[in-house]
């Protein structure tokens, strides 16, 4: 079963997320300059989020810092310092399928994996524990193709954190299972064309003696500008169920399916449904950080959609908005007018490719929206409980 997720949120000026120039990150579409968020900067938004991270009965580890731990525990078990940083180097070939270890920072002295990793608190304490255990059998720390052999020697099953369920993870280590993701997140695009504007900025000392008649206290201390926009955003995720409980009981994961009882599937089921209520809730109330505390574009969504499909077919609606909208007084502003071509776009394709939903659920709080055979509800609340009842029960 699939729940999809359909937002409409117009957002305030602002700078959610930024390209490697500073600038608003944006795209093509329909042939028009759009604003666009990216589906990385959505998905932490809401992975850290409070409301999700409540539901989570432990939390996985985005980090390279893989070698630090296992460095903490050589010396938490009374290890000295140079010995404990031989094996956190060791372990820092965790980080490549060849095993080569990295050099320590020559500045701080720290050991870091080559790449990020999102790994459970079981993949790191595995690694520190073999690592002690070997440096207790009076071993000295692996070379590189000993890092090797000892990655394939830890590869198997092992259960994951249920954000790494549900987000998924690729690692080039085999001591590490790959992940497929159980959610399809789109990057956010504006439904209208968009051009950035400039905020020009200026800072004056607070010590300036502004009375004074010399040329060097006058004016501004400093001068800046901010590129900014703001959009009417289309947002679109897609949450596979059946994967999210396949890789909350491991079936997913190399974990043989007759190791897996009922009841573990009936604890995976319950968790699943808590965390699509939570990513529904968070999905509609967090946005990014980026130039927020310039900014503060903190908005609600105008309109979301939530369907439960019988089967692993996702539909994006984001053709709705290939023509770019174009409010004007007699047919409406920006908002008014996303809804109208979204509700529009929802019928069509809905009647014409016959789409199968075991539930549609809708909430437009300040805008009248019918569409045949959606529910409408009156809150998140009952938004997010119906979502999640419906990842319950399949």
């Amino acid at each position: 079963m699939l729940l999809e997720l359909h937002i409409i949120q117009n957002h305030a000026p602002a700078n959610l997320n930024r390209d490697e120039t500073g600038s608003p990150k944006s795209c093509l579409f329909g042939g028009v300059q759009r604003a666009r968020i990216s589906s990385q900067a959505l998905k932490r938004a809401i992975r850290r989020s409070p409301v999700f991270d409540a539901v989570l009965t432990e939390k996985g580890i985005r980090t390279r810092q893989l070698p630090e731990k296992v460095r903490e525990a050589f010396l938490a078990a009374g290890y000295p310092e140079d010995v404990a940083k031989e094996w956190a180097i060791a372990a820092s070939g965790f980080g490549k399928k060849d095993g080569k270890p990295e050099t320590p920072n020559k500045d701080t002295g720290e050991i870091l994996t080559a790449q990020t990793m999102f790994l459970s608190p079981h993949d790191i304490d595995r690694v520190a524990q073999e690592m002690l255990a070997r440096a207790a059998a009076g071993k000295k720390p692996p070379k590189a193709d000993e890092v090797k052999e000892l990655q394939q020697q830890l590869a198997g099953f092992r259960s994951v954190t249920p954000d790494i369920a549900l987000f998924g993870r690729m690692v080039t280590s085999p001591a590490f299972h790959d992940v497929e993701a159980a959610i399809q997140t789109a990057h956010a695009i504006s439904t209208h064309r968009v051009d950035n504007e400039f905020d020009f900025f200026t800072a004056v000392d607070d010590l300036q003696d502004r009375s004074a008649e010399q040329e060097s206290d006058a004016g501004a201390d400093m001068m800046g500008d901010i590129e900014f926009n703001s959009a009417c955003f289309y947002k679109y995720f897609s949450i596979h169920v059946d994967g999210l409980v396949a890789n909350l009981t491991g079936e997913r994961l190399g974990r043989p399916a007759d190791q897996v009882s009922e009841e573990d599937r009936q604890r995976a089921r319950e968790l699943a449904g808590a965390m699509v209520e939570a990513f529904v809730k968070a999905a509609c109330t967090v946005t990014p950080t980026g130039k927020q505390n310039t900014f503060a574009s903190h908005t609600l969504p105008a309109l979301v959609l939530v369907e439960a499909r019988p089967h692993a077919t996702p539909v994006s609606y984001a053709n709705a908005f290939a023509d770019p909208v174009r409010p004007d007084r007699e047919r409406g502003g920006l908002v008014e007018q996303s809804l109208k071509k979204f509700v529009e776009h929802v019928r069509r394709l809905t009647e014409a490719f016959n789409l199968e939903a075991n539930g549609r659920w809708l909430l437009a709080p300040e805008h009248k929206v019918d569409i045949d055979g959606v529910e409408p509800v009156t809150s998140l609340q009952q938004l997010a409980r119906r979502a999640g009842e419906a990842a319950r029960h399949g």
